[in-house]
């Protein structure tokens, strides 16, 4: 394998959700493990699964793995460290302030901004500890998918930008005069991510135009941000041998050779590394220690016989026929990444507007670009994307225009240099998704959301939004309705939980939803997304693949899921409205 040849002290796994990420951070660990070297496997996702991956439990502190010699695992929970941070700031001063100044600053520190930065902060301690350089010649990066790591990896010279430019200012991290060891954390946080010696970036990617399209995007992003060694590794491709008297093999197989022939040129210029797809789940070490062996079907032991059957369920078209009496309301598609959100919120909005409803497809993940899958205009559809670059700006005007338009020129240079923050752009994302939102009492709005944890972080700021109003309007008594409200409002708000037929994806949407429970958000439909047990197939690894389903999908109908759908796996990959319009007949 190209990317794991001469290995360098840090190794980042980045790209689309679903690709396959943790299990190849997961698999090059446990490589360089059995290597005798010492290695630190940091997971940077807000909603990590190598806990579930090494079945066992990890969380927010170096943990030794407990089948492996050489091998230890953090995940950086942001909830956490976000404490940890309040912590820092708020205990010195309790006893000192008063009570009600206290309990201000706990309040503005309460919001997605603060747990952002204090991930961060961690992030950047990792690249920068040199104790625990010396304790690991290791650390492999299993990062978010690629929007929130593109932010991640963007901060660091953001925030060292801003502490130059505003010496004598303040910020959402404090007084800034305080802040001359932070700007060296960062700083050697960007020394060391552009430092080739030091750092390799492996993109990962499936053999799908929409997936090689992304990595194209982000290998761009990344060598503006000074970070050219990267490597491309295309997960999961289907072998040719499977081809053998199935149409579906065949199809999938072409479709896959055709994306591959015409990715980009910036990305065939790219050390590249494939990896043949597997026939069982990549959960446990003897699982991962198989990732990188290419051994065929025909010589895989099977070690448990499946005694499940595939159930009888509802195709997507059935769970539609629920929504197409409605004329407004908000469709909201959640769940890991590489689940295929964005098709089906795609399909969802077609099949809706081609019933005649004025209906509005939005995405709120950074890294979607619905116009991939979405290839031209239908009637009684619009089309947007929360841009926060966009939204940023627009907000920086807003703000100036508004609360700057009569102020004393100090005052008004205080505001800009806030406004320069780059916690702006958190409050600018949540106000378009509230905008976003509130259309939905006039349309039907279909919302494609961020992967899981991103996903999160933005209803943590759209509840403390909640809090803050709820504590204003108290006293007044006055009528109001907040974003969380028409979230929480089953009327108002459809939440379909999208996943695969997997262990993790299974697990992970689990989890999704006993966080949105606790947020009072009751999903309304599971949908079990390119399903092989579904499909009609005769490839030996297909049906393989297609009997590990059947665990998983038992369990979502048994454990989960109040209602479901089932879409199979597609010979054609949708994109386009005719292949879009075939995964809702």
């Amino acid at each position: 394998m190209n990317f794991l040849a001469h290995t360098p002290s840090f190794v980042f796994f980045t790209g689309k959700g679903g690709v396959g990420k943790t299990s190849l951070a997961c698999a090059t660990a446990i490589n360089l493990a059995n290597q005798g070297k010492r290695t630190l496997l940091v997971s940077t996702d807000p909603a990590s699964n190598v806990g579930q991956v090494f079945e066992q439990t990890i969380g927010s502190t170096i943990t030794p793995i407990h089948t492996m010699t050489n091998l230890s695992a953090i995940e950086l929970d942001p909830q956490a460290a976000a404490e940890r941070y309040r912590k820092r700031i708020v205990d010195p001063v309790k006893g000192l302030l008063p009570d009600d100044v206290v309990a201000g600053i706990e309040e503005q520190l309460s919001g997605a901004c603060t747990t952002e930065i204090a991930a961060f902060d961690e992030f950047t301690g990792l690249l920068t500890n040199q104790a625990l350089l010396a304790q690991f010649d290791h650390i492999v990066f299993d990062t978010a998918p690629t929007g929130h790591t593109i932010r991640m990896l963007q901060l660091p010279g953001a925030w060292s930008d801003f502490i130059t430019k505003n010496p004598e200012g303040s910020s959402c991290l404090g007084p800034l005069a305080g802040l001359e060891k932070q700007q060296e954390q960062y700083q050697n946080a960007v020394n060391t991510l552009a430092n080739e010696h030091q750092t390799r970036l492996v993109l990962v990617a499936r053999a799908q135009k929409t997936a090689l399209l992304e990595v194209a995007r982000t290998y761009e992003e990344l060598t503006t941000l000074g970070i050219n060694n990267q490597f491309l590794v295309i997960n999961g491709v289907l072998a040719q041998q499977e081809t053998l008297h199935d149409t579906l093999a065949q199809a999938i197989y072409i479709r896959e050779q055709t994306a591959i022939e015409q990715m980009p040129l910036k990305l065939k210029q790219l050390p590249t590394d494939y990896l043949a797809l597997k026939a069982f789940n990549l959960v446990g070490i003897e699982a991962l220690s198989q990732l990188f062996d290419q051994t065929t079907v025909s010589q895989i032991r099977v070690h448990h016989e499946n005694h499940d059957s595939m159930p009888q369920l509802p195709s997507l078209a059935q769970l539609l026929k629920q929504l197409e009496a409605q004329e407004h309301g908000l469709i909201m598609l959640m769940g890991k990444g590489g689940v295929g959100k964005t098709t089906l919120a795609t399909a969802i909005a077609v099949h809706l507007a081609q019933k005649g409803l004025d209906v509005h497809l939005s995405t709120s993940d950074p890294a979607a670009h619905l116009t991939n899958t979405l290839d031209q205009q239908l009637a009684h559809l619009t089309v947007s994307r929360i841009d926060p670059k966009e939204e940023t700006e627009r907000y920086r005007q807003h703000v100036l225009a508004t609360t700057g338009k009569n102020m004393s020129e100090q005052d008004r240079l205080v505001l800009e240099e806030d406004l320069r923050s780059p916690c702006t752009e958190e409050i600018a994302v949540f106000q378009a998704f509230s905008r976003t939102i509130a259309q939905a009492g006039k349309k039907i709005v279909v919302m494609d959301t961020a992967p899981t944890g991103h996903t999160l972080l933005l209803l943590d700021a759209t509840g403390a939004y909640h809090k803050e109003v709820t504590r204003q309007m108290a006293k007044s008594q006055s009528h109001f309705t907040t974003p969380m409200m028409r979230l929480q409002d089953p009327d108002y708000t459809k939440v379909i939980i999208t996943t695969l037929a997997e262990t993790t994806p299974v697990l992970e949407a689990a989890h999704l939803q006993d966080d949105l429970r606790r947020a009072g958000i009751e999903p309304w439909a599971w949908v079990i997304n390119n399903s092989v047990a579904a499909s009609d197939t005769q490839s030996p690894l297909l049906q393989l693949r297609a009997q590990a389903e059947l665990p998983q999908i038992n369990k979502v109908l048994s454990s989960y899921a109040k209602q479901v759908a089932i879409v199979p796996l597609q010979a054609q990959e949708p994109i386009g409205v005719d292949a879009l319009t075939k995964l809702t007949r």
